[in-house]
């Protein structure tokens, strides 16, 4: 059993930073091709930043120079660093991972944290 757990949402006022961090647990092998994808009420959901297997990354153009997402092989962890936040960055963010498990293949969402920006 494989399950995600998001952490490091909150309240911040504009300008300000927060970090969120995507937890993996159970029987992993390794982490693969991670996403941090968001969704405010009434919107879509809809994909921040990403990074592949190979490293590269990439980002939503409205987070471009201000969102940094890594991950940590050692400690299964999937972050995303947000600097200069913005109210239109209020939102559910969700982590999404590739996870290799006894052998098997998965992709995994987190549950979901809050962040609202706002002053």
């Amino acid at each position: 059993q494989v399950q995600l757990v998001e952490s490091g949402g909150g309240l911040v006022q504009p300008g300000g930073s927060l970090r969120l961090s995507c937890a993996a647990s159970g029987s992993i092998s390794k982490i693969d091709a991670a996403n941090w994808y968001r969704q405010a009420p009434g919107n879509q959901r809809e994909l921040v930043a990403g990074i592949d297997s190979g490293d590269s990354t990439n980002y939503a153009d409205s987070v471009k120079g201000r969102f940094t997402i890594s991950r940590d092989y050692a400690k299964n962890m999937v972050y995303l660093q947000m600097n200069n936040l913005k109210p239109e960055d209020t939102a559910v963010y969700y982590c999404n991972i590739g996870i290799m498990y006894s052998g098997n293949y998965g992709v995994y969402w987190g549950q979901g944290t809050q962040v609202t920006v706002s002053s």
